[in-house]
């Protein structure tokens, strides 16, 4: 019997198909760069041989564009982790704050969809969980496009927000946390042995906004993993059974990223380091009064305009990780 050939395989096929546009992009973008590159030296040229000062403007504004787009193929250059160009699934939970946490991290699901549409990115809906009053307790998603891990890997850790509340009829300030988990999506047949005698699935009625089956039948799984104690649920799917496949899919990425942590320079790569969802562990803090400001306690990027940045203007702060954590790799 012959070996299985290369469509007899279509999640190899369908990675591999994947990888070769990711290649073919990027040297469409070089061969661009070298294009503009070759445009700017002929327009100096030309203004310096007829001493047309009007033409500086013109230079400049193809210098930005340039400086831009070359900048864009260098921080993709810096996507080389094992994971980096698999999608990414996301799990928002609110902290210390109660109902003040669970409309921050309302915000916070909004500002990532937002920055995944300015990508062209989709986002799929896997689980989610009403606050008792307003916003949401837990929401899980998944972000799909290409390296969406490489960049949102830069997310993952507390992320704190300080503002009048408008839950608070005395108008003070609050302080209120999100944890942000981040995952890479995995191919189904990825060699990871789970023990099922280790495995708790519980099933229960779905919350979030779905089809007519929502709330009609038990098709939301959880699954605990009971020597990890980690725990994935999956309710948006159609029925119980993909619900099931996209939980333990999940589960595999989470005991993966696990396992990895045993190796010190993937943890570094993968996970990041893990902190409490509370005071003095953020990541990053959003400053909306007295003034407004956003600011990266790792990489000390900010930008004063906090409504761009949750709007989806996330960029600057995740280019800014992923040249930290290259610089950071080279100096260790």
């Amino acid at each position: 019997m012959s070996a299985p050939g290369f469509w007899d395989d279509p999640d190899r096929a369908n990675r591999q198909m994947k990888e070769l546009k990711n290649l073919k992009d990027t040297d469409a973008q070089y061969r661009k760069l070298e294009g503009q590159y070759e445009d700017i030296l002929t327009l100096i040229e030309m203004g310096n041989e007829d001493d047309d000062r009007d033409m500086i403007d013109e230079v400049r504004e193809e210098l930005d564009s340039f400086i831009a787009e070359l900048e864009d193929l260098r921080i993709g250059t810096l996507l080389s982790g094992e994971y980096d160009k698999n999608n990414a699934i996301l799990r928002l939970n609110a902290g210390a704050g109660g109902t003040e946490s669970c409309d921050w991290c309302g915000m916070l699901y909004r500002m990532y969809t937002r920055w995944a549409e300015r990508k062209n990115f989709t986002v799929e809906e896997l689980d989610y969980l009403d606050g008792d009053e307003a916003g949401i307790k837990s929401v899980t998603f998944q972000v799909n496009g290409p390296n969406a891990y490489g960049y949102l890997k830069a997310e993952k850790g507390i992320h704190r927000l300080v503002r009048i509340s408008p839950f608070n009829a005395q108008g003070k300030r609050q302080t209120s946390f999100v944890s942000l988990d981040v995952m890479p999506e995995l191919p189904e047949d990825v060699d990871l042995d789970i023990d099922e005698k280790d495995l708790r699935i519980d099933t229960y009625r779905s919350s979030g906004a779905g089809g007519q089956h929502i709330n009609k039948t038990s098709s939301a799984v959880r699954i605990t993993h009971i020597p990890t104690g980690t725990v994935v649920q999956c309710q948006n799917e159609r029925s119980q059974f993909q619900n099931k496949d996209k939980a333990m899919q999940m589960l595999k990425a989470k005991l993966l990223i696990l396992q990895q942590e045993a190796n010190v320079e993937k943890l570094s790569d993968i996970r990041g380091e893990v902190k409490d969802n509370g005071w003095g562990s953020q990541i990053r803090s959003y400053v909306l009064q007295p003034y407004t400001m956003v600011k990266d306690h790792r990489t000390e990027v900010e930008s004063s305009n906090a409504e761009a940045v949750l709007d989806g203007a996330l960029d600057p702060f995740i280019n800014g990780y992923l040249k930290w954590k290259s610089v950071k790799k080279e100096t260790s």
